[in-house]
Formats: structure tokens, C-alpha cells, sequence
């Protein structure tokens, strides 16, 4: 406790990373945590699920291993075992940032697909943690800024889609529905309400909220029927490769650029953890923190891949969180991965969620989707835009975005190059990071 006086004293922190705090002043600080996190945990599995069509059944489940896979991944950051784990209260959870690639691999060759290419992409970022100073030089923020941009605007798609009713909707046709879009504008404009409050835990749960309104809004509708539900009871007891495996090149090369730049954004994260727990951001101790939490991102991918769910990365709100509690204590982070592992084993938990209506579940998502690509665009503000960095950002977002709004320009590419180039996330990462290398512009 007297060790870390100083850190606390210079950071106004009530407990520093060693800390251990009552176990009531745990709980309450894990609460609040679980509250920033758990809906952006179960959302990627529920967009991938209606994007693909998946029954209640597997829904459910899939819901439920993301929330078990984070539970596992979260232990694994905070408690740092050997060289696997940066040691600090970092939250992991499901990435957003693969849920377009991870579409496609499912539409192309179902969940066996998806499974193998999280699981073989995310060697790629373990093999980046160990060579970190030599990735960042190719990865650089501005070719970073331009892949996360790229990603919060294809969601955007992903997210109107669901605010229509989703495919299932296309394919009745309901879509686009005056209901379907009541429902996302409900959403929408609640988690609005909520997020401009003045009180931090309205602001904080203000997602949880939208949903909810929409949810009994839904019900009171019609819209969610709870006899779909057989038992509510028993146990969700892993059961590793469930789906199968299958391994697709395309599928891997698509994820695996994600997982190139989920890294670089994960050494963002630990360095503002650090700086925000009163550590140091510089020198070995921190090489050490900064390769051994990328290293665990992808060792937790690996894992959650194994349990039939999708890669995990750092959860960068929770960094706020830290300063809004004043406690950076890596044990609180162990109640965390305790309450979201028990989560996880009930199947109540995913198959009530599963019955969330797709514009609802839309309206929320839309706004995260939206913040996505505004973090994007955030990173590439900070960087002095040259010649070079307009063109590289120019031609990137071209190539991106053409494939996105009009696939059909792929049409006579061979199968496997159509496949490979027809997500603007792959396409605008791959430009992005040739033509920051090639590209020489002499000011």
C-alpha cells in the first residue's frame, strides 16, 4: 500500500494496481465495469447470429461463451501469468472490429469457418507482440486511424441493416417497417437521453437502458415471445470446437488484417491504462506490460476461438472507468472476470438476450457503430496530415468504400480474389498499409 502512495497521490487514485480493496468497495467497482461492458460484450454475437440466421438455440449459446471467453480473458490480463497478461485492470471483451469479416466467413462456409479463422488469425498477434517495435513502423497511427474508420463505417451498414429488421426482415418483407424503424428510433433517442445526463451512472448505463426501453417497448407490441424459451434452467458447460473447424485462407487473411491493427490499438489501450494507473509509459517495465497484454489478446482470441466464440481485445471505456472510480486495482478486475464467467454458465442469461428484436438491438448498435468510426477518425486528427498522409488516406478510403457500396464491381475477379477484397475493411487495411509504405511525396 505504501509503495504505490506516490502514484496514487499523483493520479487521485483511492487504490493503485496493487491494491486491494474491501471486498464491498470490490464488488461495487466491478459492478460498475460489468455495467460499461456487458452490452458491447453480447452484441457481436447477436448481429453475427442475425446476419447468419442462427436458431434461438445457438444464438443463446454463442451469447453466453462470449460472456464466459471475456470472464477467462479478463483474469488472464489482470493476473498476468509468466510473459501472458499486461498486469493492470484491463477489461477484455468481444471485439467489434471483426464483426464484418466474420459475417462474410460465416456466409461463405458457416461457423466452422469463423472458428478456424479466429483461431489461426490470432497468431498473428501474438506473433506482433513479440516483434512490437518493428510492427509499429508498418502499422503506423495514420494507417491505424484509417482501418478503424473504415470498420466503424462498414458497421454503420451492418447497423441500418439491423434497424430495418435485418435479413430475416428482407426476406418477409417487413424490412424497413414503419414499426421496425419506431423501435430503433426509440432506442436511439434514449441512449441519448441517458448519455447527456449529469448523473455519471445514467451516463455509464445508458445503453442498458436503451435496450430496455426498447425490449418491454417490443414486448408490449408483440414482439418478443418468451414461450420460444423452453427452460430458463441448468448449465452452460463449454464445450470446446462445438461447430467444427474449417480453415479458408480468405477467412483467415480478412481476420487476420484486423488482427494486425487490433494490436496496435491494444498497445494504445495499456499505454493509456498505464498513464492513467500512474505508471510509467516508458522504459523496459513497460515494453514488458505493453507485449505482454497484446500477447495475451491473442492468446485470449485463441482461447475464446476454442470455446466457440469471438477474438477478444482491451476495452478502452473502462479506462475511463478508472478515473471516474479512482480505483486501477488489478484485483477488482478479478471480480469482474467472476461475475461475467457466472454470466456466461447460465443459459437464461444469452437465451433472454437472443429474444432482443433486431431493430432494437439496431438502435443501440448504430450509435456504438457510429462512435467506432468517430475513434477512428479522432486517431487520424491527431497525426500532421502531409501530402503523403492525404493521399494514403484518400486512396484507402476509395478502394474501401467501393467494394462496400457496390460489391458487383468484384464480379469478374477470380472466386478466391472476389472472396478476399469484398469486405472494405480488407480492402482499405491492405491499401492502406502498401501505399503508406510506397507512397514517397517530397514536401
Amino acid at each position: 500500500m505504501q509503495n504505490n502512495m506516490k502514484n496514487k497521490t499523483n493520479n487521485s487514485l483511492i487504490y493503485a494496481i496493487e491494491d486491494r480493496p474491501p471486498l464491498k468497495e470490490s464488488i461495487f467497482a466491478a459492478f460498475q465495469h460489468l455495467l460499461a461492458i456487458f452490452v458491447a460484450i453480447i452484441t457481436p454475437p447477436l448481429i453475427i447470429a442475425g446476419a447468419l440466421n442462427l436458431d434461438l438455440e445457438t444464438t443463446s449459446y454463442l451469447v453466453s461463451m462470449s460472456l464466459l471467453a471475456s470472464g477467462i480473458s479478463t483474469f488472464i490480463q489482470c493476473k498476468r501469468a509468466g510473459p501472458i497478461g499486461c498486469g493492470l485492470l484491463c477489461i477484455e471483451g468481444t471485439s467489434f472490429s471483426f464483426i464484418a469479416p466474420i459475417i462474410s466467413a460465416g456466409m461463405t462456409g458457416g461457423l466452422s469457418t469463423i472458428f478456424g479463422a479466429v483461431i489461426s488469425g490470432s497468431f498473428i498477434e501474438m506473433a506482433v507482440s513479440r516483434v512490437l517495435k518493428f510492427t509499429t513502423k508498418i502499422i503506423t497511427p495514420l494507417v491505424a486511424g484509417i482501418v478503424v474508420t473504415l470498420i466503424g463505417l462498414c458497421l454503420i451498414k451492418v447497423g441500418v441493416i439491423t434497424c430495418g429488421g435485418g435479413f430475416a426482415a428482407k426476406a418477409n418483407g417487413t424490412y424497413g417497417s414503419i414499426e421496425n424503424l419506431s423501435l430503433a428510433a426509440v432506442v436511439v433517442f434514449s441512449i441519448l437521453l441517458f448519455n447527456k445526463s449529469s448523473n455519471k451512472y445514467l451516463r455509464m448505463s445508458s445503453i442498458v437502458i436503451g435496450l430496455s426501453i426498447g425490449f418491454i417497448v417490443s414486448y408490449l407490441f408483440g414482439r418478443v415471445d418468451f414461450s420460444q424459451i423452453e427452460s430458463y434452467s441448468g448449465f452452460y458447460l463449454p464445450h470446446p470446437f462445438k461447430y467444427g473447424l474449417s480453415f479458408d485462407p480468405i477467412a483467415i487473411i480478412g481476420l487476420g488484417i484486423v488482427y494486425l491493427i487490433t494490436s496496435i490499438e491494444a498497445y494504445g489501450d495499456i499505454t493509456a491504462n498505464s498513464l492513467i494507473s500512474g505508471q510509467k509509459v516508458t522504459g523496459k517495465v513497460f515494453r514488458k506490460r505493453a507485449s505482454g497484454g497484446i500477447l495475451a489478446d491473442g492468446f485470449n482470441s485463441l482461447l475464446a476461438g476454442c470455446l466457440n466464440s469471438f477474438p477478444n481485445s482491451i476495452f478502452a471505456q473502462n479506462n475511463g472507468m478508472i478515473q471516474l472510480t479512482g480505483v486501477a486495482s488489478r484485483y477488482v478486475g478479478y471480480f469482474i472476470a467472476l461475475f461475467l464467467v457466472i454470466l456466461g454458465v447460465f443459459p437464461a442469461v444469452g437465451k433472454v438476450f437472443a429474444l432482443i428484436p433486431e431493430p432494437v438491438l439496431g438502435g443501440a448498435t448504430l450509435l456504438m457503430f457510429g462512435t467506432v468510426a468517430a475513434a477512428g477518425i479522432r486517431i487520424i486528427a491527431s497525426q500532421h496530415l502531409n501530402r503523403k498522409a492525404i493521399l494514403v488516406m484518400a486512396i484507402s478510403f476509395a478502394f474501401g468504400l467501393a467494394v462496400e457500396f457496390e460489391p458487383d464491381i468484384l464480379n469478374f475477379l477470380p472466386a478466391a480474389a472476389k472472396s478476399l477484397f469484398s469486405s472494405g475493411i480488407t480492402t482499405g487495411g491492405i491499401v492502406a498499409i502498401l501505399s503508406n509504405l510506397i507512397i514517397c511525396v517530397k514536401e
